[in-house]
């Protein structure tokens, strides 16, 4: 039995709520084994006191198993995440949150025009704020590391300005449509494709949270990569998600993939805010409704998942080509179906953000 074997063996033990071991995640620092005694170091930055419980106990019952190895002694250095309410980005001077709310946007599956809604999304709730008399008060945060396209969906390039130096410097997020906007599309140029390794996003997407200053927002989207890996993880560490929307297609390609992403947020006790199901129908000139991708999907994975179907989302040459433009549909047509479908769902969305939070 060498120190390999017992990593090896570690590969079995997973994160609560997701799928990936905490080797391939990252987080074993150290094996040994002597003497029939296997000792391990993990390194873990999570605000959930639970979660070292957890691993401790399903790391002990993993080693055990193995015949040689008699007693277990595991060490875990817990870093406590900076929840938004401790950075100074997300602190008002009062010491209140200054990020009321936020929400994650996942889908499990790619391809199901998850970023295209995201942005949509920002525009129709910044509009409604703004009707409200709270302007600038939407924030959209880019974690597909990847493949970012934010960017481009909502119109924005360039490079955001940067105040400061060192560990103290702040990220100005960019501006448009009433949406505060920060992307990894704004710090590598197009021809420069992205390839790190799982450490690497994790410190990115804290630096999205901790050092770009969001100002006061009374909602903060997070638009996240597909699968519950390494992104997934660091964003539920570090910044206390007050609830997430799923977003699929009909077919069930696509719903069975979002039905396991939405388990993944119950299981690290994030509230579902409801399904919303993009491309759902095509509507011809007559009116009639044609569901080219099957019908009915989104609806039973909400109710599959105990939580509500937020609305259907057309599919319309007109969304793509906003994207395309860098002009959202809830801005360039806001009395169109499209935009006013994305309205009733950030309406809903709000509505239960803040029931969910009385």
């Amino acid at each position: 039995m060498t120190a390999s074997d017992i990593k090896e063996q570690l590969k079995n033990v997973k994160y609560p709520g997701f799928s990936r071991d905490i080797v391939s995640f990252g987080l074993v620092r150290s094996t040994s084994f002597e003497g029939g005694k296997a000792h391990v170091s993990l390194g873990l930055t999570t605000s959930d006191p639970k979660v070292p419980t957890f691993l401790k106990k399903e790391i002990e019952a993993c080693l055990l198993a193995l015949p040689d190895v008699r007693s277990v002694e595991v060490e875990i250095a817990v870093q406590v995440a900076k929840a938004a309410s401790q950075s100074p980005t997300a602190a008002g001077a009062d010491g209140e949150k200054s990020i009321r709310y936020a929400v994650a946007i996942a889908s499990g599956k790619g391809g199901v025009g998850k970023s295209t809604f995201s942005v949509n999304l920002a525009v129709a709730l910044a509009q409604i704020l703004t009707a409200a008399g709270r302007p600038g008060r939407v924030g959209l945060m880019d974690c597909d590391i990847y493949g970012p396209s934010v960017p481009l969906m909502i119109g924005l390039s360039g490079r955001p300005l940067v105040e400061g130096e060192g560990a103290d410097a702040q990220i100005i997020p960019m501006e448009r449509h009433g949406v505060k906007v920060m992307s990894m599309g704004f710090l590598v140029d197009d021809n420069t494709p992205v390839v790190w390794r799982g450490p690497m996003i994790m410190k990115t997407i804290q630096q999205f949270v901790q050092n770009v200053r969001w100002g006061e927002l009374d909602v903060l989207l997070v638009d996240l990569p597909p699968g519950t890996g390494d992104a997934q993880l660091s964003l539920v560490q570090t910044l206390p998600l007050d609830g997430a929307v799923l977003v699929t297609t009909p077919q069930v390609a696509a719903t069975n993939i979002a039905r396991k992403g939405g388990l993944m947020f119950q299981k690290v006790n994030v509230p579902l805010l409801g399904v919303a199901e993009n491309m759902s129908y095509f509507q011809d000139p007559s009116g009639a409704k044609h569901y080219l991708f099957g019908q009915g999907g989104g609806a039973e994975v909400a109710e599959k998942l105990g939580t509500i179907m937020l609305g259907e989302v057309p599919l319309l040459p007109e969304i793509r080509l906003g994207g395309d433009r860098g002009e959202p549909i809830v801005a360039s047509d806001p009395e169109g179906v499209a935009a006013t479908t994305f309205r009733s769902i950030a309406e809903s969305v709000l509505h239960r953000l803040k029931s969910k939070t009385a």
